[in-house]
This record gives structure tokens, C-alpha cells and sequence, in this order.
């Protein structure tokens, strides 16, 4: 066994590791005394933190961007509910409101045709309309009142403007009007202004009537406005019918032709009234089928020279 050669020797390498600690040591005590003593460690800490802020915050730029993403995300499904529950709120606010103007205008038509008839002191029904056919041959109206409400077959049919047409059947629910519009119907007018009498016709438009057999020498002219006449005890005299639009000669270049303007809503409203308190015509000189006028001719209108009108047609 050899004898005991005491410790190794060190090597170069550990004594330089050794060397590098002592002075990593000795500089760190220097800066920590040189930190306390004058304070310039925390300027530069100070200006570090300001150089490395934008990496700070570059490495937090994914986490933010994904909280936002998801923040959005979640906005965006609150707001489209919140949209889908304001437009139903509004849907269901415009109904409503329709509905309530639509009440409001039939309430303000209904007070302006019971008003009406209370300043005319007018004895009256009122009844709703259950069917309205303003076919061009064809001019009726279905009331929701029949013979068990009082209607009667001859009754005359207004509303708040003027005449509408009269009653030419019922039942016990309900009744049905011959409309002034209906091509087979006349009625005996009267110019309010002169005095005037002629006869007013059906065209089968629900905005328009025919006034015809005008004596060239009659006192009549546009604008003028007519009134029933009372002539032939099928309407009370003095209702509105319509004003006169524009007169022109006939085919035979001796007598006068016209468009009248109803004054009744013949094609809007949903009431009517039925005039009561004057006697009617009897049920069978009123046609419930509205036979064709050629079925019953008018007389043969007289001559301007003799001065006479023409005499009031039934209704057909």
C-alpha cells in the first residue's frame, strides 16, 4: 500500500468557480449598501419596469384579447335577445295601438251618425252591417237586424251623410237593403237651391249616381245639392243624396244628364240607420229582386215648353 500523499490538489477550474462566487458576493453587498446609502438602484428599477411594460404587456395581449372575445360574445347574445323581446314589445304595441285608433274612429263615427240623427229628432235604428256587395250589377247591403229587431220591408237606410237605400227584404235576424247605387234603383230628388225636382239613378259605382231627364230650361247646375223629395211616399223628404258634379246634354240633345256625388259613405262604415215613424210604402210596390228598370218604364218625360218634371219612379 502507498503511503499517505495527503490531499489532492485543486484544480484550476474550481478555484476560478470559487474566485467568480466571492465576487458575485462582494458586488452584491456593494450594491446593497450603495442602494441604501443613495437610493440609484430604484431609479434604474424605475426605468427597467418602464422598458419592459410593452413586453408585460405583450405577453397579456392573448389573455385580454379572449376575455374581450368572450365578453363580446356574451353582449352579443344578451343584445339579440334584447332586440328580439323590443321588437315583439313593439309588435304587439302597434296592434294595440291600431286597435285602439280603429275603436276611436268607429267610436267618433258612431257618436257623429246617433248625433245626427238627435238633431234631426229623427226616430232610428241603428243596426250593423253583417255583408256589403257593391257588385257593378248588384248594390246591397246585409244588416244584422231582421223583422224580430222592428225592421220592416220600405224602411229607408242612412247614415251620418245622407240616404244609403231602403229595405226590400227580412228576415227575423236579419235584413237587406237595396243600395241608391244598385243600377235598378231611382229616387225622386229635389235641388235644395231651386227647388228643382228630377229623378236620380243607380250606375253601379258605389261613388257615383246618374242624374237624368233634366229639362234644358231647369234651373239646375254643378255643385248644387240634392235632397230626397218626399214624391212617391218611399223617402221622407229632405235627406241628402248627393251633389250634383257636372251636367252635359243626353244622347237626344233635349234633356240634361249628370253625375252625382253620394253624399252617404255607401262603401266604408260598419253601422247603419233605419228610419222609423213614417209610413211606408206598401211591401208590394218595393221589388225585394230589384226587377230591371225596362221592366216598369218611366213615362215618357215631358217637353221643357209644358213646364212639367218628371214624376217619381218606383223603386224597382
Amino acid at each position: 500500500m502507498p503511503p499517505y500523499a495527503g490531499p489532492p490538489a485543486a484544480r484550476p477550474g474550481d478555484v476560478a468557480g470559487v474566485l467568480r462566487l466571492l465576487a458575485y458576493l462582494v458586488l452584491a453587498v456593494v450594491l446593497m449598501v450603495l442602494d441604501h446609502r443613495g437610493g440609484w438602484l430604484g431609479a434604474a428599477r424605475a426605468q427597467a419596469e418602464v422598458a419592459v411594460q410593452p413586453l408585460w404587456w405583450l405577453a397579456g395581449l392573448p389573455s385580454r384579447a379572449g376575455v374581450a372575445l368572450r365578453e363580446d360574445a356574451v353582449t352579443r347574445s344578451q343584445l339579440m335577445r334584447d332586440n328580439e323581446l323590443l321588437r315583439n314589445a313593439l309588435l304587439v304595441s302597434g296592434a294595440r295601438n291600431a286597435r285602439l285608433q280603429a275603436a276611436a274612429a268607429e267610436n267618433a263615427r258612431l257618436r257623429g251618425l246617433l248625433a245626427s240623427a238627435e238633431r234631426a229628432r229623427l226616430d232610428v235604428q241603428l243596426a250593423g252591417i253583417l255583408d256589403i256587395d257593391l257588385d257593378p250589377t248588384r248594390q246591397r247591403l246585409v244588416l244584422d237586424a231582421g223583422s224580430g229587431d222592428g225592421v220592416r220591408i220600405g224602411q229607408a237606410v242612412i247614415d251620418a251623410g245622407g240616404l244609403m237605400g231602403q229595405v226590400i227584404a227580412a228576415t227575423p235576424t236579419t235584413a237587406t237593403v237595396l243600395l241608391i247605387t244598385d243600377p235598378d234603383h231611382a229616387v225622386p230628388a229635389v235641388v235644395a237651391r231651386s227647388g228643382v225636382r228630377l229623378m236620380v239613378y243607380g250606375s253601379g259605382r258605389s261613388d257615383a249616381l246618374q242624374a237624368a231627364d233634366v229639362p234644358l230650361s231647369a234651373d239646375v247646375r254643378a255643385g248644387d245639392v240634392l235632397l230626397t223629395s218626399g214624391m212617391g211616399g218611399r223617402f221622407p223628404p229632405g235627406f241628402a243624396i248627393g251633389t250634383l258634379q257636372a251636367l252635359r246634354p243626353d244622347d237626344s240633345r233635349a234633356f240634361l244628364e249628370g253625375e252625382v256625388k253620394p253624399a252617404a259613405q255607401l262603401d266604408r262604415g260598419r253601422d247603419v240607420l233605419l228610419l222609423r215613424g213614417y209610413k211606408l210604402v206598401p211591401a208590394n210596390n218595393i221589388s225585394s229582386s230589384a226587377a230591371p228598370a225596362k221592366e216598369q218604364p218611366l213615362p215618357n218625360p215631358p217637353l221643357p215648353s209644358q213646364g212639367r218634371e218628371p214624376q217619381a219612379e218606383p223603386v224597382r
